[in-house]
C-alpha cells in the first residue's frame, strides 16, 4: 500500500457528514480493484474509500491486483476471508463476460461472490464520424445496410462494454460491422474523429466532450432514459430500435461465503454513501444514475445480464485474445 493511497483513505476534510457504522469494521477495509489505475473501477474506488471510511469510522484503501483482463485481482477477492474487510469492485466484464469468452476461469462468478451493490449504472451513446451521411439512428441503419463493405467500429478491446453494446445493436438491427479493438477507450474515439474507423458505441465520459466540440456525431443513448448531459439525443429505442437497451456499471461483491447479516451491515454502509446528494451530483456529471440497490436485485440483474449477454457473446463467436 503506497503513501498517497493511505492517505486518500484517511482523510474526510471536506467530506459531508456521514451517520456512523454499524461496526462491523474493526480493522482497515480493502477495495479490491481487479484492474490498473486510472480505469473506470479504480477511479469509482478511490472515489468511495474515503466516504466509505466517514461512514465506518476505519481507513477504506484501495488495492490493484492486475493482470490477465482481472481475472488475478477476482481469484483474490474470491480467496479472500469472509468478514467484510475485503470489498471486490467489480463490473460486466469480470462477473459476465468473462463467463463465456474463457475457456475456464479461476473463479465463478455466480458461486465465489455474493453481489452487494451496484455504485452507478450508465448508459453509452452512438456516434459517427461527421462524414458519415447518417443524421438518425434509422438513416445509419440503412447506410450501413447499403454499403457493399461493412462500416468499422472501435472500442477499447474485446468484450468491453462498448464492443458488446455494437453487438447487441448489430443483433436488433441486422446490420454488418467490422470490429477494430483498441487499448483504451480514448485511442478508439481519436480514430473515429480522423475517420480511420465510421462509428462507436461508447461511454458518455469518453465522448460527450468531442460530440459538444463536433468533432464526432451523437446519434442516440443506449439506454431506458435519456441522460441530461446529451438530452437532445433520443434513446436507440426511441429512434425505433425496438427493445434495445445497454448498460455500463460499476459493483460491489464480498466472497461468498459472507453471513447474510454480515452482507446486510456492509450493504447499508455503502448505500450511507450511494445515496447521497454529493453522490448523486458526482454521478450525473459522467452520465451515470447513482444510487444503491439492495443485494438480491443486484444479483438478479446479474443473473439476467448471464441470459442476455452470454448469448451474444457466443452467437457472435467473441473469444478473449
Amino acid at each position: 500500500m503506497d503513501r498517497r493511497t493511505f492517505c486518500l483513505a484517511l482523510s474526510s476534510l471536506a467530506l459531508p457528514a456521514y451517520a456512523a457504522g454499524e461496526g462491523w469494521a474493526t480493522r482497515p477495509v480493502k477495495l479490491l480493484v481487479p484492474g490498473g489505475a486510472g480505469g473506470v473501477t479504480d477511479v469509482r474506488a478511490r472515489w468511495l474509500a474515503p466516504r466509505l471510511s466517514a461512514v465506518i469510522g476505519q481507513p477504506v484503501v484501495v488495492e490493484n491486483r492486475t493482470g490477465a483482463a482481472g481475472l488475478i485481482g477476482m481469484e483474490a477477492g474470491a480467496r479472500s476471508d469472509p468478514d467484510g474487510h475485503t470489498i471486490v469492485v467489480v463490473h460486466q466484464g469480470t462477473m459476465v463476460a468473462n463467463s463465456y469468452m474463457y475457456a475456464s476461469l479461476p473463479y465463478d462468478p455466480l458461486k465465489d461472490f455474493t453481489p452487494l451493490t451496484r455504485m452507478g449504472i450508465g448508459p453509452l451513446v452512438l456516434a459517427v464520424n461527421p462524414s458519415l451521411q447518417a443524421g438518425t439512428v434509422g438513416e445509419f441503419i440503412a447506410l450501413a445496410k447499403s454499403r457493399s463493405k461493412p462500416l468499422a467500429f472501435g472500442s477499447p478491446g474485446i468484450g468491453t462494454p462498448p464492443h458488446l453494446a455494437v453487438e447487441l445493436f448489430k443483433r436488433h438491427t441486422g446490420i454488418d460491422a467490422i470490429h477494430v479493438p483498441y487499448k483504451g477507450g480514448g485511442a478508439a474515439a481519436t480514430d473515429l474523429i480522423g475517420g480511420h474507423i465510421d462509428f462507436e458505441i461508447e461511454g458518455l465520459t469518453v465522448l460527450v466532450p468531442h460530440i459538444k466540440a463536433g468533432r464526432v456525431k451523437g446519434l442516440a443513448t443506449s439506454g431506458d432514459a435519456r441522460v441530461a448531459v446529451l438530452g437532445e439525443l433520443p434513446t436507440i429505442q426511441e429512434a425505433g430500435v425496438r427493445d434495445y437497451s445497454y448498460n455500463g456499471w460499476v459493483g460491489l461483491a464480498l466472497p461468498s461465503k459472507t453471513p447474510s447479516p454480515l452482507v446486510a451491515s456492509v450493504y447499508r454502509s455503502v448505500a450511507q454513501v450511494l445515496d447521497s446528494p454529493e453522490s448523486r451530483e458526482y454521478f450525473a456529471t459522467a452520465g451515470a444514475i447513482p444510487g444503491a440497490v439492495p443485494p438480491d436485485v443486484f444479483a438478479a440483474s446479474i443473473r439476467e445480464e448471464h441470459a442476455k449477454l452470454g448469448r451474444v457473446i457466443r452467437e457472435a463467436g467473441i473469444k478473449a485474445e
